[in-house]
């Protein structure tokens, strides 16, 4: 019995020993294929790595191309809006003296009216007031007429170079004149909207 005693333990050892054995080739088989899995991982991680970092650098190079494009077209575009800018501008200048002529020839013929007009009511005054002031009829006449010759005779130019001269020289006259017009022309607006 002994004997069956101890072939009973040897046969139990032996089949624990299968086991055991088995047990650990299994684990090693398992961690042979975790670490062919983890390294098949890593490298379809860095052929990916490695396709992003190419299709990256195609897009950037398309961007660069794209906005280098865009930006000769945004330069395009200002240089001819500069153009168009300058020509509206030089219109404009042409217009705006055109304008002051035709202002300054109208203001010249209305003094010159005026002065008409003066002259020819000189004869009356000389009856209803008196010589005297039918003198000062004909003086402010001749005045006007001088007035409207000299502005006809002058540029646009020269005008504004003489209201400069004149605002340098008297500036208190040059606000009070502006203040009379601006007013007269409010009330001239103001009439014209009720």
């Amino acid at each position: 019995m002994a004997q069956a005693s101890t072939t009973k333990t040897t046969a139990k050892a032996k089949a624990a020993k299968k086991p055991a054995a088995a047990k650990k080739n299994g684990t090693a088989e398992a961690k042979t294929r975790f670490n062919a899995a983890l390294d098949e991982a890593r490298a379809g991680a860095a052929a990916l790595k490695t396709e992003a970092a190419n299709r990256a650098t195609v897009y950037r190079e398309k961007a660069k191309d794209k906005s280098g494009v865009l930006i000769e077209d945004a330069k395009e575009y200002s240089a001819e809006a500069r153009a168009k800018a300058a020509d509206l501008a030089a219109d404009a200048k042409v217009r705006a003296a055109d304008l002051a002529a035709d202002g300054k020839t109208k203001a010249s013929d209305a003094i010159a009216s005026l002065g008409k007009m003066v002259s020819d009511s000189a004869a009356v005054i000389d009856d209803k007031l008196g010589a005297k002031y039918g003198d000062y009829a004909r003086s402010a006449s001749r005045s006007m007429q001088e007035t409207a010759a000299k502005l006809e005779a002058k540029s646009v130019d020269e005008l504004g170079d003489d209201a400069r001269e004149m605002v340098r020289k008297s500036p208190a006259a040059a606000v009070g004149i502006a203040a009379v017009v601006g007013f007269l022309l409010a009330r001239l607006f103001r009439g014209n909207r009720d």
